[in-house]
């Protein structure tokens, strides 16, 4: 009995190994033909591999077969037959060659390094103090851009005329009429004062400086004067003058009109001084003299002769730079004192315009002259007006020969063409002008100082 238990014992154990011999060989072959690429390229020593692990699988099948109690144990996985790697040595241990990042500068390194880190610092410092330089010069720059700009602004006559104030002396307050020139004043929004003159009856100018300190703002007095005389007083100045001037020039009984006059400009006032003689009751002696002029009726009035009233206006204008104006109203008084007030409005920047580096320039509508656009139209006008700064060339010359030449290059390939000398400077001489519905000629003259002009090599030489 003992016997077959045995017996069937060690057939099931054989039958069972055996099935698994099967299932692993048909595993094998699934596999093989599930990759087959990977089969052809495999090496031999993993067939020769394959091979012993079946002739052991065959040698355990045989041991167990004879020895029953032998039981071997299920096949392991695919991941059981691969072969561990060995641990990688650890070369970061204190066993190991040191790291070049870590060994130990020298002093000389150190001091190197040290000394490169301190020309860097200097650098960037460098860099930063030119920046700051620039930006200083720059804001200064523009600085100077914006008063330069302010005080162009401020030369300009709508500007400059907000700057001046008119000054009434108060005794010509006293007179009728007076409110016509001070309503006048007022509609124009300009800036008065009555105040105390050195000169009875005189108006004056006064311009606002800009402010140099924080509160102080100075203020200049104008050179024109305006002196406004009665016939009365002006007829005691002609018997004044008439005998300083029969006198040799000794100021002797000077009445009460001039005395104050000719002290103010004793002192040095340099002052441009005119006087206004009107009749404050010309409105009625107007329509009674019909129409007659105000000089001529004044003339009339004073009783005096044209010889001796023109010898008293010539010496006040040579020796004392004094003009006379004869007027007929206060109106003409209040339209005079304008006039003068937007003159004075314009002469600041009149004065800064005719200070420009090429005074002889064209005026034009353009402050640099022609405009010239990119598709080169202008070109011409450029042209014409560079020979308008030639001395004696109108508009209508520089327009004559830009018609016939209408470029330099081509009027100088039109003198190289030429043989002589005397053919080159009579060549525009012919040229037809046409002013006001009349025709002439350039001339030999004009034509030989173009030709000059643009032939000639030396500098100093004098076209005229």
């Amino acid at each position: 009995m003992l016997y077959l238990f045995s017996a069937h014992k060690r057939s099931f154990c054989f039958k069972w190994e055996m099935s698994v011999l099967r299932r692993a060989k048909t595993w094998e072959i699934s596999e093989s033909e599930d990759s087959d690429h990977d089969r052809k390229s495999a090496s031999k020593p993993d067939e020769s591999r394959q091979k012993q692990t079946a002739d052991s699988r065959d040698r355990e099948a045989r041991s167990a077969e004879e020895d029953p109690t032998n039981i071997p144990h299920p096949p392991a996985g695919r991941a059981s037959r691969a072969a561990l790697s060995p641990p990688r040595p650890d070369t970061s241990g204190s066993g190991g060659a040191p790291s070049p990042a870590r060994r130990r500068r020298s002093k000389e390194e150190v001091e190197a390094e040290r000394l490169k880190a301190k020309e860097r610092k200097e650098e960037r410092e460098r860099r930063r103090a030119a920046r700051a330089r620039e930006k200083e010069e720059r804001r200064q720059e523009q600085r100077r851009r914006r008063e330069a700009a302010d005080e162009l602004r401020s030369l300009r006559p709508e500007n400059c005329i907000k700057s001046l104030t008119v000054c009434l002396e108060p005794a010509l307050l006293q007179h009728e009429g007076s409110d016509i020139l001070l309503d006048t004043l007022a509609m124009l929004e300009w800036r008065c004062s009555v105040e105390s003159r050195r000169v009875p009856g005189s108006i004056t100018w006064t311009r606002d400086l800009p402010q140099q300190g924080e509160d102080a703002q100075a203020c200049v007095e104008e050179e024109p004067m305006v002196l406004v005389l009665t016939p009365g007083d002006f007829v005691d100045v002609v018997i004044t003058v008439k005998k300083m001037a029969d006198s040799g020039g000794e100021e002797t009984a000077m009445g009460t009109v001039l005395r104050p006059l000719w002290e103010c400009l004793n002192q040095g006032a340099n002052k441009a001084v005119t006087m206004l003689v009107t009749d404050f009751e010309s409105d009625h002696r107007t329509k009674e003299s019909g129409g007659a002029l105000p000089e001529q009726r004044l003339r009339t009035n004073l009783g005096m002769k044209n010889r001796d009233l023109e010898e008293v206006l010539v010496y006040l204008q040579l020796y004392k730079n004094i003009s006379v104006v004869f007027l007929e109203s206060w109106q003409d008084v209040a339209d005079h004192v304008c006039a003068v007030t937007k003159a004075l409005s314009k002469r600041p920047f009149k004065l800064l315009t005719e200070r420009s580096e090429l005074p002889f320039c064209v005026d034009g509508s353009w402050a640099s002259g022609a405009r010239v656009e990119r598709d080169g139209s202008g070109l011409r006008d450029v042209w014409s007006r560079q020979i308008q700064q030639l001395n004696r060339v109108s508009p209508a010359v520089a327009s004559a020969v830009t018609e016939s030449f209408p470029s330099p290059r081509l009027l100088l390939q039109a003198y190289q063409n030429l043989g002589s000398e005397a053919e080159k400077k009579a060549m525009l001489a012919g040229l037809s002008v046409k002013t006001e519905g009349k025709e002439r000629r350039i001339g030999p003259d004009i034509s030989a100082r173009m030709y000059r002009c643009l032939t000639a090599e030396n500098p100093q030489l004098v076209l005229d």
